[in-house]
């Protein structure tokens, strides 16, 4: 069954959604912050219910995420991660790599320069 792609849309951050064989790719766009972080919340958890445990988030059009943020994605790795998927990052501004960086999510998920090295490193038998 083809995945048709889908935008959620709030004034401050817009969610893109597509699928790269079993990965599932969320695009955040804007910021996420206290009055947007439940839109991404409610992104994660629906791709966790749907199956989809491997998740990339491709953070090029991400300006801003709060702690708020980070909890959501800290709240499913475990369950992702009890399911053999992952949550990976990508394309990560400078700004918001340091805010990943300082709080140490560098050290907790795979980070990526871009989407395409992301999608080699989950499936590396693409690659031939």
């Amino acid at each position: 069954m083809a995945q048709v792609p889908w935008r959620w849309r709030m004034a401050d951050l817009s969610i893109a959604m597509r699928q790269a064989g079993d990965v599932a790719i969320l695009l955040p766009a804007g910021f996420i912050n206290a009055h947007t972080v439940r839109e991404f919340e409610e992104a994660l958890e629906g791709l966790v219910r749907d199956g989809r445990y491997t998740i990339l988030l491709n953070c090029r059009d991400l300006h801003y995420i709060s702690s708020a943020g980070l909890g959501a994605i800290m709240g499913l790795i475990e369950t992702v991660r009890d399911h053999q998927g992952d949550i990976l990052l990508s394309d990560l501004q400078p700004n918001v790599f340091t805010i990943f960086d300082t709080l140490g999510f560098t050290q907790l998920y795979r980070v990526f320069g871009d989407e395409d090295q992301a999608l080699a490193a989950v499936a590396p038998e693409r690659k031939g």
